[in-house]
């Protein structure tokens, strides 16, 4: 396939929409009595089986792998999906929530710096001022010196989130050379729900009476079947798809508009106040992720190459 910058950065705002829906979705839930642990595990496990079933009708073939492909699989599904998961609720449990969003979503500069010098290529330096540009606005965003306290685990664990995301762009980008996305998302899912449900805690140990709670949304049960199909599905085969289009590093740092829709989200739907602070931190969040994205488009007049273009398609050093 062809990269198409234009699609790979509609699929990531696409992406970040939906990814973004599971905040609401989620505190409700939670307010009704479920913990964090117990939605990320009803999320992971939920959408492995509807990647699993969907896959098995519409295509099946896409779920025939070879063994070889299974250190990758693993690599992704448990890094990638039920890392980040783990390490940001223990970052939560110990540390504000704007602090972990923050430590989160640093994965940009690990990854920018990882194409840097593991990869040997060269990024503009447009691409870093935007990176930076980003950060800045998500700390805005995030309001990351409100109830500001230090705790070891807590800012380990957040990094901790943050080298699993890299993963993610990285480990998700060289695989999506040879494989399409819809089997790294499937298998993804399937090995994230079994960590999970081991470290974190099994979907089946959810209590039924608060599945069947009602809230201003609805009852809880829907509020995790729409986390699992719109945040969760959707959400992952746009972003997997992103990652056949762009560079992991300009997807990453495009992925920070997730925090703001989150936030804007919450204002509309359940009354949460937006600050002058985080509203010009949502801007130049956004402003920053266009640097980045503009930074990866070529010369006007030169013709992109998806297999020796660098900033079209950056492939792991063989």
């Amino acid at each position: 396939m062809t990269p198409d910058r234009a699609r790979g950065t509609a699929l990531v705002l696409a992406a970040s929409v939906f990814s973004a829906s599971s905040g609401p979705l989620a505190k409700q839930a939670m307010a009704a009595g479920l913990t964090p642990q117990q939605v990320v595990s009803v999320r992971i496990s939920l959408a492995a089986l509807l990647f699993l079933a969907g896959l098995a009708v519409v295509k099946p073939r896409l779920l025939r792998i070879r063994l070889a492909d299974w250190r990758v699989l693993l690599g992704f599904g448990l890094f990638g999906v039920a890392g980040v998961q783990a390490m940001y609720f223990i970052a939560v449990a110990r540390v504000p929530v704007g602090i972990a969003m923050l430590l989160e979503f640093t994965a940009p500069v690990l990854v920018a710096l990882w194409v840097r010098f593991v990869r040997g290529t060269v990024l503009p330096a447009k691409a870093w001022a935007g990176t930076a540009l980003a950060l800045l606005g998500l700390a805005m965003v995030a309001q990351v010196w409100e109830g500001l306290r230090l705790d070891a685990i807590g800012l380990l664990a957040g990094v901790g989130a943050a080298v699993c995301a890299a993963c993610y762009f990285l480990i998700g980008e060289h695989a999506l050379t040879t494989r399409h996305p819809l089997t790294m998302a499937t298998y993804g899912m399937l090995v994230g729900a079994v960590a999970v449900a081991v470290v974190l805690t099994p979907p089946w140990a959810l209590p039924g009476e608060i599945l069947a709670k009602e809230t201003p949304i609805g009852p809880v049960w829907t509020l995790l079947a729409g986390i699992a199909v719109f945040s969760t599905v959707i959400a992952y085969t746009f972003g997997m798809s992103a990652l056949r289009h762009l560079p992991s590093n300009v997807v990453s740092v495009l992925s920070l508009a997730e925090p703001v829709i989150a936030t804007a989200a919450a204002w509309a739907l359940l009354n949460e106040q937006l600050s002058v602070i985080q509203i010009i931190g949502g801007l130049t969040l956004l402003g920053g992720a266009f640097l980045v994205q503009r930074a990866s488009q070529p010369p006007v007049g030169h013709q992109v190459h998806p297999a020796t273009d660098d900033m079209a398609s950056v492939r792991p050093a063989s």
